[in-house]
């Protein structure tokens, strides 16, 4: 049962060590699974008394009128004998009591007296509601013995928070205070006000005892010989008495706890891995040796490499903008070309003449061919730098996306800012060789002729045309129109074939050696470093130091209790 008690004590202690780290938003929500027990009566009833004679001590302020202001949260720790040195910090330590969380509320009054707000009553009044009302409080209701039980303001209170009396225990306090001839049998024996769990009778110090500096451990003393030595309580002494009650509080709260225990779990389960995973994104703390930091960096780097990759290999988004580039822009591009233009009648004699010089052609004008073929299809260099420029852009995109992606670079700007130069470096590097090995394929289209279409064309003599005509009349407009045609459909024919060819020769001077050597020549270089320099790229911003090193306090907080409550929960 201590054990179990215990826990819940350790767990409360973890919430008011997160709220001194300025972790307050995470207490609500557990503060409000664990069960605790609230004082609750009116003015004074006894609240503080029966407090003090549970906890053996006599430490709270007493007085006429409000003397309790503000809900007080006081914590029972049982402890061995000579463990005193245990800090106090609103909790109290003492191998005289029985694990307990207690709450002392303000008592219920009904006027406000000279000095006090009109507001006071519903203040008050909505205090105590606010902690009673809660689902996991255990209510302490304390009744004066020496008052008409039915306007007692605990009752009346707690019938209205906990109509099935589930939660509520009754404490009849002043016993020995009551009129000569007149006794607390029949509420203690339930038949004056039955509640679902039996009535608790004290007696408390009285103020003479206390002014007297009579200790705890004599006023219980007493306490135990009152109610064994009055006749009309001595059959119940078992039952009644500030010890008895303490042992009544705690075996409720033990049956409360393991019915709440699988709640409890999941949601230190759950702020465990809430904690973990915030922590996985600000990454690991920096390692101290240059070796570790080299590690570090290499990790982090291979991480967004593979970042980098998904997004070509279609894990990730953006790598299918590179197909479109080559399925829909450069054969846009290639139709655009105004190939009729260049070979325009007028531009084809004027090429073909020139090609002839001062002896013009005999049979075909090969030369002129050359020229014109060669002066249209210089055209595609425009599209297929493009293209390069295109698949660029797209990588340098990717490369930016990668980056945002690869959490651990959001965490060292100075590391992120060298390896984004380094990869976009790279790229530019490729880009270059890709444009060059682009702009070759449309060079030798240019240089080396297709010779197998240009045989398979039909022959003058064969269709029938006379080679004694003046060689002037070559030069006619259907003459020149047939040279025009045959020209555009070698020009489509390369076209059609360069389509093919320029996409493949991007992919592997660009695409390719994006995937494989992005970030060789960083690597390279960052062997050279020394540690100074491995250590201005792992600068981190304070602020995340400072939150990793407060989620790691409150993380192990956390485990520690749920090692502590799985225990439990294993030996129920």
């Amino acid at each position: 049962m201590e054990n179990l008690i215990s826990l819940v004590n350790k767990i409360q202690r973890a919430c008011t060590a997160l709220g001194d780290h300025g972790e307050a938003s995470a207490l609500p929500t557990l503060w409000d699974s664990l069960p605790a027990i609230a004082v609750v009566g009116g003015q004074s009833s006894g609240k503080s008394s029966v407090l003090e004679s549970i906890v053996g001590k006599d430490f709270l302020p007493r007085g006429s009128g409000i003397v309790t202001r503000r809900p007080l949260v006081l914590q029972l720790h049982k402890i061995d004998e000579g463990s005193r040195d245990v800090p106090i910090h609103l909790s109290i330590y003492s191998p005289n009591v029985v694990n307990l969380t207690l709450i002392d509320l303000p008592g219920l009054t009904k006027v406000a007296v000279e000095g006090q707000p009109e507001s006071i009553v519903q203040e008050i009044e909505m205090m105590v509601r606010s902690f009673i009302e809660k689902p996991n409080c255990i209510i302490l209701a304390i009744s004066p013995a020496n008052q008409d039980l039915a306007t007692s303001d605990a009752i009346k209170i707690s019938r209205e928070v906990d109509p099935t009396g589930e939660r509520t225990l009754g404490v009849l306090t002043k016993i020995d205070l009551m009129d000569k001839g007149t006794d607390a049998v029949d509420i203690l024996e339930g038949k004056a006000y039955r509640l679902k769990f039996p009535w608790v009778g004290v007696v408390n110090r009285s103020q003479a005892d206390i002014n007297k500096n009579v200790d705890m451990i004599a006023a219980r003393r007493r306490e135990r010989e009152y109610f064994a030595n009055t006749p009309e309580y001595r059959h119940l002494a078992n039952r009644m008495g500030s010890e008895h009650l303490a042992k009544v509080l705690s075996k409720h709260l033990e049956t409360v706890i393991k019915s709440k225990i699988p709640g409890i779990q999941n949601l230190i389960n759950k702020t465990i891995s809430e904690l973990e995973s915030e922590l996985s994104r600000l990454g690991r703390p920096v390692a101290n040796d240059a070796g570790g930091k080299l590690y570090m960096i290499m990790e982090i780097c291979r991480a967004f490499d593979q970042n980098f990759k998904e997004h070509l290999d279609g894990v990730r988004p953006g790598g299918d903008k590179i197909y479109n580039v080559f399925d829909d822009q450069l054969p846009a591009a290639l139709k655009r070309l105004q190939f009729d233009r260049q070979l325009s009648m007028e531009n084809v004699k004027k090429l073909i003449t020139e090609a002839d010089g001062y002896q013009p052609h005999l049979i075909a004008p090969e030369q002129g061919y050359r020229r014109l073929i060669e002066s249209t299809l210089v055209t595609i260099r425009g599209p297929a730098e493009a293209c390069v420029d295109a698949v660029h852009a797209i990588l340098k995109d990717l490369v930016h996306k990668a980056m945002l992606e690869t959490l651990e670079l959001k965490q060292y700007p100075g590391l992120r800012v060298e390896v984004g130069n380094a990869a976009i470096e790279s790229l530019e590097k490729m880009r270059e060789q890709s444009k060059k090995a682009s702009l070759q394929l449309v060079d030798m289209e240019c240089s080396y002729l297709t010779v197998d279409f240009f045989r398979k064309l039909p022959q003058d003599i064969e269709k029938g045309g006379n080679p004694t005509h003046s060689i002037f009349d070559r030069y006619n407009d259907s003459y020149l129109r047939r040279v025009g045609t045959t020209v555009l459909s070698y020009v489509h024919m390369v076209c059609a074939s360069l389509r093919n060819s320029i996409p493949k020769s991007i992919v592997y001077c660009q695409v390719r050696e994006a995937k494989r050597s992005l970030l060789d020549h960083f690597f390279t270089d960052l062997g050279k470093l020394e540690q100074k320099r491995l250590s201005s790229l792992l600068n981190e911003d304070p602020a995340i130091m400072e939150r990793r090193s407060a989620l790691a306090k409150r993380l192990e907080l956390y485990r520690s209790a749920q090692a502590e409550i799985d225990t439990v929960a294993w030996s129920k």
